[in-house]
């Protein structure tokens, strides 16, 4: 019987590397995870596909959708809406596929209420000198910039227990190693095996009954 597959969310402060670690999940196991695509009422940027990069849909659609409870989790944001279909992922999910959701903390937590499964991981440096010198080293900030990033991730901490997980960031791969391998485990717990383990009862109850 073929597992589940797993919505996963992974957050984490601006600068840790979680981006970095998606695309090495994806690029390392392709067959495994897929990433979350996002509905949205803003126009195409150049390059952008449609049911690639975003599904692009009107505005009318869009809040049909909201209506019609078609989205996991949607906001609002620069007078265009964003959101998750849940069609997308159900179906991801059903083939066996991880579907991987990169969002902000309290995205994910609203995510965790509209579906319990999901698997909330939280990226984190090791320590927050870490964090300002990553930030420092992509020299696309000022310094006031920078102290406001670090300000931000001071208020976010404070949802790093409400995760399920919290993964140290002190090297991609073996950030990456750890994520999957919590991906994998996390799929043969009891709560999730629950077909599985109902099946497997009927057919012994079977056999005991053939005898």
């Amino acid at each position: 019987m073929k597992k589940q597959g797993i919505l996963t969310i992974i957050s984490g402060f601006s600068g840790v590397g979680k981006g970095t670690i998606v695309a090495r999940l994806l690029d390392k196991y392709p067959d495994d995870y897929c990433l979350s695509i996002s509905a949205t009422t803003r126009a195409p940027r150049t390059g952008e596909v449609d049911g690639v990069n975003y599904f692009f849909t009107s505005r009318e659609k869009f809040e049909a959708m909201i209506l019609e409870g078609q989205l996991l989790e949607y906001a609002c944001y620069v007078d265009n809406y964003y959101g998750t279909p849940k069609q997308f992922v159900l179906d991801k999910l059903s083939q066996g596929i991880n579907v991987i959701l990169e969002i902000e903390m309290q995205g994910a937590l609203k995510m965790k209420e509209q579906y319990p499964e999901a698997l909330l991981i939280f990226v984190a440096p090791e320590k927050a000198s870490d964090l300002e010198e990553r930030l420092r080293n992509r020299a696309t900030e000022t310094q006031e910039q920078i102290y406001s990033r670090l300000k931000r991730a001071a208020e976010e901490a404070v949802f790093m227990k409400d995760y399920d997980y919290v993964v140290v960031n002190d090297q991609v791969e073996r950030a990456t190693g750890e994520i999957h391998e919590i991906i994998t485990n996390e799929r043969d717990r009891v709560p999730r095996r629950g077909d599985f383990i109902e099946a497997l009862t009927q057919e012994l109850n079977t056999f005991v009954k053939g005898e």
